[in-house]
């Protein structure tokens, strides 16, 4: 909350000690509400200067109270600042408290405060934040607690304690003990981040652990499949409902970019009239809460009106009635193996396919790709693009006509020069 509050320093003069020297006061202001503070110090009232609001003079206890004066400034500039960035009620009251180190916190506890933020981050699941996120960092809560455990042979351990070599070993130990590969490492990692985040903005950390601690992902080539393997799973004549259900449900994604959680969501209000008077989807992603618009390809919509009058649709709950995203996938590794399929078929490899296969190969810009996807930045999409070989070669072998057909032209201008 924007606050701006204002210092006044003062002497009172009827409040004389026997020695005749006058107390300092600062009278602090913050929306028109006043609070008077001692500063613990005193002068001859005819050496302060009421202008400069500080004290006259050289020696040595003049120039400490004005040094302790600028010093009380400096503090209550940074009092302020840090309760602006935390969102918090500023008043003259509670900043004359933290000047007085009266509001200074216990020793806070990492596996206390770590639950405190995902029990807030549960009560914002499925508003704010995803639920697949409020879950990530309960799971980051446990390889922190087993960590500490087993690490330091205790129940919990203080924040403050906590320095670049707790990282360290945190990270071995999600490698090692846990199996995590090193990007899946690095993500629990970020995760933690965030509590000592919280930790030094409520200063109850003295120094940041992180500080000079690099991450450095690996990049990871995104499986998709190519126009064959997608052909195959369209032409492959399934018996049972729940593989037919399954597969409908990934060559949806493979059309439309979307998600397994955004597939799911999907009811009819999500589907408008486009600028060119087709049909498109216009849907909120549930993992970055940005738009996603999308005109509907033909196969897209023969599926949606497959399902029409399937119980599920006809509820008004979903266009697509999809089964758990366990289940899908399980299923879809019986599909692909039917199909003589060899890449690992997740729900999230049709919007890969998507990104590359139906879109990229086949000369759709990149931006317009990256609007489908709803993606936030470019950058994101052009990971995609890095993959996409065959789009280059075509383009390459267009580009080898064109320059062919110019030597042609050039070659039949210098013989008719020459006749």
């Amino acid at each position: 909350m924007k606050t701006d509050f204002h210092t006044h320093f003062h002497i009172v003069k009827n409040k004389l000690d026997k020695r005749g020297l006058a107390p300092i006061f600062l009278r602090l202001t913050v929306n028109r509400k006043r609070k008077e503070y001692s500063i613990t110090r005193r002068i001859q009232p005819e050496f302060w200067n009421i202008k400069m609001e500080k004290v006259m003079g050289n020696n040595p206890t003049e120039k400490e109270i004005n040094t302790h004066i600028n010093n009380i400034r400096h503090k209550l500039n940074k009092i302020h600042q840090i309760l602006s960035d935390n969102d918090e009620i500023i008043t003259a009251s509670r900043m004359i408290q933290e000047l007085k180190g009266e509001t200074k916190h216990k020793s806070r506890m990492t596996l206390e405060v770590f639950k405190e933020h995902n029990e807030q981050m549960d009560r914002l699941s499925n508003k704010s934040i995803s639920n697949s996120t409020a879950k990530r960092y309960w799971t980051c809560y446990n390889h922190v607690e087993q960590f500490i455990h087993e690490e330091y042979k205790t129940d919990d351990y203080r924040m403050k304690n906590i320095d670049h070599q707790f990282i360290s070993k945190f990270e071995y130990f999600l490698k090692t003990k846990r199996e995590c590969n090193h990007n899946s490492a690095l993500k629990y990692v970020n995760n933690f981040k965030k509590i000592i985040r919280i930790a030094l903005a409520n200063q109850w950390m003295d120094r940041d652990p992180f500080y000079n601690y690099k991450v450095q992902f690996e990049t990871v080539e995104r499986e998709y499949l190519n126009e064959e393997e997608v052909q195959k799973l369209v032409d492959k004549d399934l018996h049972l409902d729940r593989l037919k259900l399954v597969r409908d449900m990934f060559v949806f994604s493979c059309y439309t970019g979307l998600a397994y959680s955004d597939v799911k969501k999907l009811s009819s209000a999500d589907i408008t009239k486009g600028i060119d008077g087709g049909k498109w989807i216009r849907i909120k992603r549930t993992k970055t809460k940005s738009l996603s618009s999308i005109p509907l390809l033909p196969i897209a919509e023969e599926i949606i009106e497959r399902y029409q009058d399937h119980p599920e649709v006809r509820k008004g709950n979903c266009i697509l009635p999809v089964l758990s995203n366990q289940k899908s996938n399980a299923f879809l590794k019986e599909i692909a193996m039917m199909c003589g399929i060899v890449k690992p078929l997740t729900t999230h490899l049709a919007r890969h396919t998507f990104a590359t296969t139906i879109t990229l190969t086949n000369g759709v810009p990149i931006e317009s790709v990256s609007k489908m996807l709803g993606h936030k930045d470019l950058r994101t999409t052009q990971h995609y693009a890095k993959i996409v070989d065959r789009k280059i070669s075509d383009d390459m072998k267009a580009l080898k006509i064109k320059l062919l057909e110019k030597e042609e032209i050039k070659s039949i201008s210098e013989k008719q020069k020459e006749e």
